[in-house]
């Protein structure tokens, strides 16, 4: 069986454009793959046609060949656009083999782990930056039966925060702490925003709220930074979603002192290089919770990730808070129910696309999440001003 073509879908999701790509072969037998990135995936799209003579041609079952041609053979350096090119052919490729074994993609993986794969809900909080606002939206995500949600509650911050607003945020949180209870885990999101002096004051104000993570609270590149925060931080610090290496989070890993990590399946290349990391995070006994903001293809990939992990620690999602039609475009799309998304026992990926319903949402630049402009957790589509 070999890859005979590859068409590639942008959909235009309201707060960040998706894509969507098919790989065909001479059997029949096509798989799915995805390979968003805010702001990029346009650009992503160009990069796939682009490295197309790497994989035209290849067994969907060489995923290693596949990746060494992508990427070791290109040369070049594309970071997380190259590498989402990548893992939307790598990931088809492994929906592909599971079709034709007529067994789910976690069973060519290691093996089923668990039946239930726990989840944490995100993109709930698309509302006004006020406490009693965060507050009223938590308590309907408890009401949908999450046992876990993220939240970033400190708006446009950048670098460092005013009095004001450092208190402004601790307030939400103490607020969504008081609406969900003590059983309920909170996942900080900081969206690379600190100074390191700011990200260990932080942390030093939540740690009463006894958050489950404090999730990238300084910029990924500088993990000198990171380990530091994370070292003294009283509250467990999560990152990785932005690495593109192994060579990364094995340099994370060797300090100790980072448990949580996040590997991002598009950002590292597919789903072979992911589950590696995780093997990696085992050996220092560090647990797995991959990011997953992307689309409904990337949801059936973290379960599929859950599924077959034993250091998996939660799944993220989204799907349940997006659009309805975001659901109508899969055919059976990846939704938790009581805290959990439940395992498929299909080939496969266990989804499909309804390939003709994605032109009814088409592209729009202005599609992309805007995490340092006034307002963003609304999800505002309008770019910032000028000056």
């Amino acid at each position: 069986m070999r890859i005979t073509d590859v068409t590639t879908y942008l959909v235009g999701n309201p707060w960040k454009n998706w894509l969507f790509v098919r790989v065909d072969t001479d059997e029949g037998i096509h798989g799915v793959g995805e390979g968003t990135v805010n702001g990029f995936s346009a650009t992503v799209q160009t990069a796939i046609h682009e490295l197309r003579e790497a994989y035209i041609g290849l067994e969907p079952s060489q995923v290693d060949l596949l990746f060494q041609r992508m990427v070791r053979d290109v040369y070049s350096d594309g970071g997380q656009i190259h590498m989402a090119a990548v893992a939307a052919i790598e990931v088809a490729c492994w929906d592909i083999v599971g079709k034709a074994a007529g067994k789910p993609v976690h069973e060519l993986l290691g093996g089923t782990i668990r039946d239930r794969v726990p989840v944490y809900a995100n993109g709930w909080y698309r509302t006004d930056r006020t406490p009693d606002s965060f507050a009223e939206k938590a308590r309907d995500v408890v009401r949908r039966g999450y046992r876990a949600m993220k939240f970033d509650p400190f708006g446009a911050a950048y670098r460092i925060m005013d009095r004001s607003e450092e208190d402004l945020s601790i307030a939400i949180v103490a607020a969504v702490r008081e609406a969900v209870g003590p059983a309920v885990d909170l996942m900080i999101e900081a969206h690379n925003r600190f100074s390191a002096a700011t990200a260990l004051r932080v942390a030093e104000r939540l740690a009463e709220f006894r958050p489950a993570w404090l999730e990238e609270p300084v910029h990924f590149q500088q993990m000198g930074a990171m380990i530091e925060v994370a070292r003294r931080s009283p509250v467990p610090v999560a990152t990785g979603e932005s690495y593109t290496s192994l060579g990364q989070f094995a340099d994370l890993l060797s300090h100790d002192v980072v448990h949580i990590v996040q590997p991002e399946p598009l950002s590292l290349g597919g789903l072979w290089r992911t589950r590696q990391v995780a093997g990696m995070a085992d050996a220092h006994y560090a647990v797995v919770a991959p990011h997953n903001a992307q689309g409904p293809v990337c949801g059936a990939m973290s379960r599929t990730l859950g599924a077959c992990i034993p250091n998996f620690y939660v799944q993220e999602s989204f799907d349940e808070f997006n659009a309805d039609w975001t659901r109508e475009i899969v055919d059976r799309p990846v939704i938790p129910v009581d805290g959990f998304v439940e395992v498929t026992t299909q080939p496969g990926l266990g989804i499909d696309l309804d390939w003709d319903r994605l032109a009814r949402h088409p592209y729009e630049r202005a599609h992309l999440l805007r995490l340092f402009s006034p307002g963003w957790e609304r999800r505002d589509q309008a770019p910032p001003p000028h000056g």
